[in-house]
């Protein structure tokens, strides 16, 4: 920017204000600054109106330098609200446990400036993202604040509430300030779905995606959408995708992008949906989206889940760019299909490439290993992850060890790796020891591990219906008379009946103890009924002519 060319020596507020505008890099927004101290011609009050239009554009723009606002903003005499506002929203934005925001709201209050619409919902948004108690407490109590200073109508405030409530779990309270905006807009609806989704509340989150008055747009659909897939209703999120693209008419109908598309594969591979996987793949490469690394790597998993490994191979081997989540994704492939060779050459070409492990590429390798009884293989990458990957251990590298060792039958190190563990077994770690005694039949050891898991876990069927096995496979009916007392003295059941799904012309039906809603199981038993007379006559066939 030059002086000369923008004329400087008698530029007018106005010019000064358009050359404020026109800045592009740190550099000249110092020489409007420079002008804007050393000018005499100006007045104060249009002087510290291109202050605050400055320090807009130093603490916001895409070149913005947090360090020279915060020095251009203690320099105006008297800050006013706006120059807050800007202040407080460029430290909302940034990452970190800082409380900068915190501190300018209260600079501000303090000094007598009432905080508006704008001034609340960064400050909330901050509350948003920080974790433990206090950023909660201090959330409610800016809540009463912004009562008492009468913005929480506005809807910005309220909307920016229901985000806060919802990232500490709130959701009660979410509902409660949803449900008392006078007005609201698709941001609403979208911050009170996401908020029941992350709260885990899916019957509440499709309710009101039911209920919404708004047209739905992307991020809505793709928040169901996303919120049901990692809730385990993949089945429910497929549906959702089908919904999401039968509109009424044309304008009711949402083009699925990039982050649909990654979930939807999810869901399938979740489920085991190789037709609808395949007819998304198809569209993809008849659709003008990117099918980028995230995508390609989504199928990669589908297709391995779903059984179609030289399909898997051929995405991963097409992909153009291959980040650490595709190879580990590959070598998790390989390691279900018990293909464990496969699995660590692959890691091999890997590392030749120069692409850096990490904790979940680990787990996969480790896996590989136990399902195939590779027990040195594994103690090899095992003890390898910290010294030459720089990775340690966690409770799911732990896992896998000893869920290798327990299924070869060498407890005796599985107790000594337990000890070595600079964390307490978690589930996961005692469950695999008790499978390995369920297989081996170690009934001390299996009893033992079992009542450490219902202690850690007392409501969870699973670990008593274990322990009964094992006390039955050793013939210790007492035993087993015990247990199942204690179950029904404690109340434990089986709440959750044991489902299977199966894809038939691309519609996955779900079947299940309890029944299903959408196969008609009277009919589907009445021919398994004829099947098996039928079967069960011809073996009596059989065995009469043999006999003759």
């Amino acid at each position: 920017m030059s002086m000369k060319r923008s004329g400087w020596d008698d530029a007018s507020s106005f010019q000064l204000l358009s050359l404020i505008k026109e800045c592009q890099s740190l550099r000249d927004a110092k020489h409007v600054h420079t002008h804007l101290i050393s000018s005499p011609s100006l007045s104060n009050s249009n002087r510290h109106l291109l202050l605050t239009r400055l320090l807009f554009r130093c603490a916001l723009s895409e070149w913005a330098c947090p360090a020279y606002a915060g020095r251009l903003f203690r320099s105006i005499p008297t800050p006013d609200l706006y120059a807050y506002n800007v202040m407080i929203r460029a430290s909302a934005s940034r990452r970190g446990d800082d409380d900068d925001a915190f501190k300018l709201y209260k600079r501000m209050t303090f000094h007598g400036i009432t905080p508006d619409f704008i001034s609340f919902p960064f400050v909330f948004k901050k509350c948003a993202g920080g974790t433990g108690t206090a950023p909660a407490h201090l959330g409610r109590s800016l809540h009463a604040q912004a009562i008492t200073f009468g913005v929480t109508p506005h809807i910005y405030t309220s909307n920016s509430l229901i985000t806060f409530y919802a990232s500490h779990g709130f959701s009660v309270d979410a509902l409660r300030v949803f449900d008392e905006m006078p007005h609201r807009d698709v941001v609403s609806w979208n911050s009170i779905i996401i908020g029941c989704l992350r709260c885990g509340g899916l019957d509440r989150a499709l309710a009101l995606f039911r209920q919404m008055t708004y047209p739905k747009n992307i991020i809505t659909w793709n928040s169901i959408i996303i919120g049901f897939v990692q809730g385990g209703k993949a089945k429910e999120a497929l549906d959702l995708f089908h919904e999401m693209q039968s509109g009424d008419n044309d304008s009711d109908v949402v083009r699925p992008d990039n982050i649909t598309f990654a979930n939807v594969i999810t869901a399938c591979a979740t489920v085991g949906a190789i037709d609808h996987g395949r007819w998304v793949h198809t569209y993809l490469k008849k659709s003008d989206v990117l099918c980028d690394c995230v995508i390609q790597t989504a199928l990669v998993d589908m297709y391995g889940k779903c059984g179609c490994l030289d399909t898997a191979v051929e995405v991963f081997r097409n992909m153009c760019k291959k980040d650490i989540f595709a190879w580990t994704a590959m070598i998790s492939v390989f390691a279900l299909h018990g293909r464990s060779e496969e699995a660590f050459d692959l890691f091999d070409e890997m590392i030749s490439l120069g692409v850096k492990p990490n904790q979940v590429t680990f787990v996969a390798l480790l896996s590989a290993c136990a399902h195939s009884g590779l027990i040195d293989k594994g103690r090899l990458y095992f003890h390898a992850m910290s010294p030459v990957y720089s990775l340690e251990p966690q409770a799911q590298h732990y896992a896998c060890m000893v869920d290798m060792l327990s299924r070869s039958g060498k407890f005796e190190e599985v107790q000594v790796l337990i000890k070595g563990m600079p964390m307490p077994p978690d589930a996961f770690v005692l469950g695999a020891i008790l499978g390995g005694c369920q297989m081996h039949r170690n009934v001390k050891l299996g009893a033992k591990v079992a009542q450490l898991l219902i202690d850690l876990e007392p409501l969870n069927h699973v670990f008593y219906v274990n322990l009964i096995d094992i006390y039955a496979k050793a013939s210790r009916h007492e035993d087993v008379k015990r247990i199942r007392n204690l179950m029904n003295e404690r109340g434990i059941r089986k709440e959750i009946a044991g489902c299977s799904m199966v894809e038939i012309d691309g519609i996955v039906y779900e079947f299940s103890i309890s029944g299903s809603p959408d196969v008609k199981l009277k009919e589907l038993i009445q021919v398994l009924d004829v099947l098996y007379s039928e079967f069960r006559n011809t073996r009596i066939n059989t065995q009469e002519a043999a006999e003759k």
